[in-house]
């Protein structure tokens, strides 16, 4: 291996202990439920998932479990409050 490539790799590495250097804008995912598989996405700091929970309160359990993944990487959903 050269020394070029050993250089990247030790940067990649330091780059990795510091992940508030990425901002996700946009991806899409699929999340497999203990149900059934759920398709997610977030483009400009909005998330959305096809599930029926998401629908109603604006976040899910799916959203949740990225938002901790790639905790200071993306903007956390906002949970619509219940109705009264």
């Amino acid at each position: 291996m050269d020394s070029g490539m050993i250089g990247k790799i030790e940067k990649a590495m330091l780059y990795a202990q510091e992940p508030e250097r990425i901002t996700f804008e946009r991806f899409e995912a699929t999340f497999k439920g203990d149900h059934k598989q759920h398709e997610i996405s977030y483009q400009d700091g909005q998330w959305h998932c096809d599930c029926h929970f998401f629908e109603a309160r604006g976040v899910c359990s799916h959203v949740m479990t990225l938002e901790r993944l790639l905790i200071g990487s993306v903007k956390p959903a906002e949970a619509v409050p219940m109705p009264a």
